[in-house]
């Protein structure tokens, strides 16, 4: 995986830390309920793990599927999902709800795997881990590396947002300054969806 790759990966992970569907909020709003910024960093390993979950399951199944069928089919068939994905978000903007706020570490790592299935988080991941070789060992190493690379972007984008909002600037900041992150996602999904088909 070259350079531009893992930019691109790490890139990918901070946008989805910023947005607060993946979990910061929910993080912000567990040390609000505690009243302790223990709290709030206890919530961000489950979801950081449950988002790496999705990531990884998604570009398992597609490295099972390029062992199987030709590349160029795999690829088409890639970009057509990503595409047709990110025009079901810009179309379809509710949010699944899954739990309250009482939930434990297994609950919390299980809403994130849902939250970031349902974003498409290891669909953006997969016209960048598409461009690599082929392979069993190479597929599987290909899919943790891009895995790991956008696991940690997110998880140091996430844990500074969620400190920043609890400590400093409080949820109201969402009224005041926020704009339309799951937007931008699903408008990012088509843009890499057409990517993948060209390339």
């Amino acid at each position: 995986m070259d350079l531009t790759s893992v930019l691109v990966l790490a890139g990918l992970g901070a946008f989805h830390g910023l947005n607060p569907a993946m979990g910061w909020l929910f993080a912000v709003a567990l040390g609000l309920q505690e009243r302790s910024r223990a709290a709030v960093l206890r919530a961000l390993p489950p979801i950081v793990l449950g988002h790496a979950g999705s990531v990884l399951v998604t570009l398992a199944l597609v490295s099972i599927a390029r062992l199987a069928v030709p590349p160029k089919a795999v690829s088409y068939g890639v970009a057509a999902v990503v595409c047709g994905f990110g025009i079901w978000r810009i179309v379809r903007r509710r949010h699944p709800r899954w739990v309250g706020m009482r939930v434990s570490r297994w609950q919390l790592a299980g809403w994130s795997f849902l939250m970031a299935t349902a974003h498409g988080a290891g669909l953006m991941v997969l016209p960048i881990t598409l461009r690599g070789g082929h392979g069993a060992a190479v597929l599987a190493s290909q899919s943790l590396l891009a895995t790991v690379v956008h696991t940690l972007a997110m998880l140091a984008t996430v844990t500074g947002v969620a400190l920043l909002v609890y400590e400093k600037l409080g949820v109201a900041v969402l009224r005041k300054a926020w704009f339309n992150l799951d937007l931008a996602w699903a408008v990012a999904l088509v843009g890499a969806g057409a990517f993948a088909a060209l390339t």
